[in-house]
């Protein structure tokens, strides 16, 4: 197994989405990327914990790829508005990658890359791709918030 983290705005729908990929192995919503020690939901709302909403992945290369996992990631939401997705605005809904090993980051990269050339979108592509830090899992109420409500997606 492997770790993948992605933050693509309020992690509901972002979690819903790659549940239900084949290769998934399992998920788990929190926070990344911020300086407060386990940061609450509270804490991350106020934008100044330099926290982003994400998605921890465990997923089974050999079923699914890392490089799916990013084209996934891409599609769920639009990587070229920053601190911002549908509504919800604040750097904890920043577009960002972070990525657990040398290869991921260049994989990542030349996504990214990729994305940037393709003439898809009028403005850049404005996702960070970072090193992994300390995952700090949300409290459980947000865990598989969709599924435990029998919704399959959100505004995203």
């Amino acid at each position: 197994m492997e770790k993948a983290t992605f933050g693509a705005g309020c992690f509901w729908g972002v979690e819903e989405a790659f549940r239900q990929l084949k290769g998934v192995a399992s998920t788990a919503v929190g926070y990344e990327g911020g300086t407060k020690n386990a940061p609450t939901y509270q804490d991350v709302c106020t934008d100044r914990t330099g926290y982003a909403e994400v998605v921890e992945i465990d997923f089974d290369p050999k079923v699914i790829s890392y490089e799916t996992l990013l084209d996934a990631f891409w599609e769920l939401h639009d990587p070229t508005t920053l601190n911002r997705q549908g509504p919800d605005r604040g750097t904890q809904y920043r577009s960002v990658i972070f990525f657990h090993s040398d290869e991921q980051e260049k994989i990542a990269k030349a996504s990214k890359e990729k994305l940037s050339k393709s003439g898809n979108y009028k403005n850049p592509v404005v996702t960070q791709i970072v090193p992994a830090q300390t995952f700090w899992k949300a409290e459980e109420y947000h865990q598989q918030y969709l599924a435990k409500r029998g919704l399959g997606s959100c505004h995203i």
